[in-house]
């Protein structure tokens, strides 16, 4: 059982594949991010085009 876990904790296979992953999800949460912050003014700008017509 020992060896078991010293062999897992030793094994680095899949590092770069967590480190693209994280990398991947800061990129989309900050997408959401300038998203959301853009539609509203977005949505506000297409109020205002609407209203004037």
């Amino acid at each position: 059982m020992q060896n078991l876990l010293r062999k897992i904790l030793r094994d680095e296979s899949g590092g770069e594949t967590l480190e693209y992953a994280l990398i991947a999800g800061l990129i989309v949460v900050a997408a959401i991010g300038v998203v959301k912050s853009v539609g509203t003014k977005v949505l506000a700008r297409w109020s205002s085009l609407n209203s004037s017509l």
